[in-house]
């Protein structure tokens, strides 16, 4: 059974940091891909890093410079280091896992999103 369990979240004045972590079991992590996302009350799903099985990582530009992204295949876990944080990336967090097998398929799994709340 696969699982992918977030924890870190919580309730951060603005400037503050937080880290996010994602425990992977079940599944072979170092060759998948994982990523984190986040949804805001109202707002569609939106990328906001990744990391290759290679460990190349990739940002959105709203967090460029702000959040960091990384892996420890021997734990399983990836982490997002989060600092700097604004009231505007409140949300809900996703853990995200996908391996591409083949041109027409792939794994793909989802933690259950943890809460990052940033206010005053």
């Amino acid at each position: 059974q696969v699982q992918l369990v977030e924890s870190g979240g919580g309730l951060v004045q603005p400037g503050g940091s937080l880290r996010l972590s994602c425990a992977a079991s079940g599944i072979s992590f170092s060759i998948y891909h994982m990523a984190w996302y986040r949804q805001a009350p109202g707002k569609q799903r939106e990328l906001v890093a990744q990391i290759t099985s290679a460990g190349s990582t990739n940002y959105a530009d709203s967090v460029k410079g702000r959040f960091t992204l990384s892996r420890d295949n021997a734990k399983n876990t990836v982490y997002l280091q989060m600092n700097s944080l604004k009231p505007e990336d409140t949300a809900v967090y996703y853990c995200n896992a996908v391996y591409i097998f083949s041109v027409r398929g792939e794994y793909n799994y989802w933690g259950q999103g943890t809460q990052v709340t940033v206010s005053s």
